[in-house]
C-alpha cells in the first residue's frame, strides 16, 4: 500500500521563495529549468515537497531551508539598475550592499526601478513576502515625485486618474497631485497601485510629457525622508509587519523576523 500523502508538502516555488532563493516566478523558472531536484529526481512544475523531509537542491546545491530572512530598504540612485546581476557590468543595486551581507545572503530587489529612476526599493531574502508585493491582487500604493516637461493635452490630469490605454492594456486609475509649476515644467506626485515596466513613464508619454526625474518616495506604508541617495537601512520589525499587514499576508508566516542592526 503506498504512503499516505504527507499533509506537510507545499508547492516547491513556495519553498525555494521562503528559503530565500529568489521570487517565487523566478523560482518557477528554476524548476522549468530543470535546475531544481527533490531527492535526486529533477522537479517539475507543480511539484510539491516536505520541506522537513525532502532534500531539495538548486544546481546541485542543497537549498538552506532554515536561512535568516532580512529585510532591506534603499534608496537607489540613478545609474544602477535592480537586479542581482549584470552581464554588461552595469552597477546593480546589491553592490551598494556590504559584500558580507550578499555573500551570505541571496538577496533580491522586490519589484523594479529602471536605471535612470531614484528612490526606494526592497531588497529581501523573503520570497513569499516579495511575491505577495508584487502580486497585482495586492494593489500596493506606490508613489513618485516627477519632474516633468512638455505641454500636456486638455484633461492630462483626468486622463491619468481614469486610467490611460497603453499598448499592454489599460492602466488602473492613477492619484495625482500637481506640487508645482514653472513655464512648461511641472512636478508631480503621482500614486499607483500597478509595477508594469516603466510605467510612470508611458502614461506621461500618453499625455503629451516627458518624465525628467522620477523618485519613489513610498512604498505601501514604507516611507524616509531621512535615507540620503545610495545608503540603506534594516527595516524595523514593525514595519515588517505593515507590509505584511498590507498585502494581506498571515502573521504566522513571520518566522525569524526582521534581521536587525545599525542603519549604515
Amino acid at each position: 500500500m503506498p504512503d499516505a500523502p504527507s499533509a506537510r508538502k507545499v508547492r516547491l516555488q513556495k519553498i525555494l521563495a521562503g528559503a530565500g532563493i529568489a521570487s517565487r516566478r523566478k523560482c518557477e523558472e528554476l524548476i522549468a529549468a530543470g535546475r531544481v531536484a527533490v531527492n535526486g529526481r529533477v522537479a517539475r512544475l507543480g511539484d510539491k515537497a516536505d520541506p522537513e523531509k525532502d532534500e531539495i537542491t538548486v544546481d546541485g546545491e542543497p537549498v538552506p531551508l532554515s536561512q535568516k530572512r532580512v529585510y532591506i530598504l534603499l534608496n537607489k540612485p540613478a545609474g544602477t539598475i535592480t537586479s542581482v546581476k549584470d552581464e554588461h557590468a552595469t552597477k546593480t543595486v546589491l553592490d551598494l550592499l556590504p559584500h558580507d551581507l550578499t555573500n551570505r545572503y541571496r538577496l533580491f530587489p522586490v519589484g523594479r526601478l529602471d536605471k535612470d529612476s531614484e528612490g526606494l526599493l526592497i531588497l529581501t531574502n523573503d520570497g513569499e513576502l516579495a511575491h505577495r508585493l508584487t502580486h497585482p491582487s495586492s494593489k500596493l500604493h506606490k508613489t513618485y515625485v516627477v519632474a516633468v516637461s512638455g505641454s500636456l493635452v486638455p484633461g492630462a490630469f483626468g486622463k491619468l486618474r481614469r486610467g490611460i490605454e497603453l499598448e499592454d492594456g489599460r492602466t488602473l486609475p492613477a492619484k495625482v497631485r500637481q506640487l508645482d509649476k514653472v513655464g512648461d515644467r511641472r512636478i508631480l506626485r503621482i500614486t499607483i497601485t500597478e509595477g508594469r515596466k516603466r510605467q510612470i513613464r508611458r502614461m506621461i508619454a500618453a499625455v503629451g510629457g516627458r518624465v525628467e526625474a522620477l523618485v519613489r518616495t513610498a512604498i505601501g506604508p514604507l516611507r524616509d525622508r531621512k535615507l540620503s541617495s545610495g545608503q540603506w537601512r534594516y527595516l524595523t520589525p514593525a514595519e515588517v509587519h505593515q507590509l505584511y499587514m498590507a498585502t494581506r499576508l498571515h502573521k504566522k508566516h513571520l518566522n525569524g523576523g526582521a534581521s536587525g542592526g545599525e542603519e549604515n
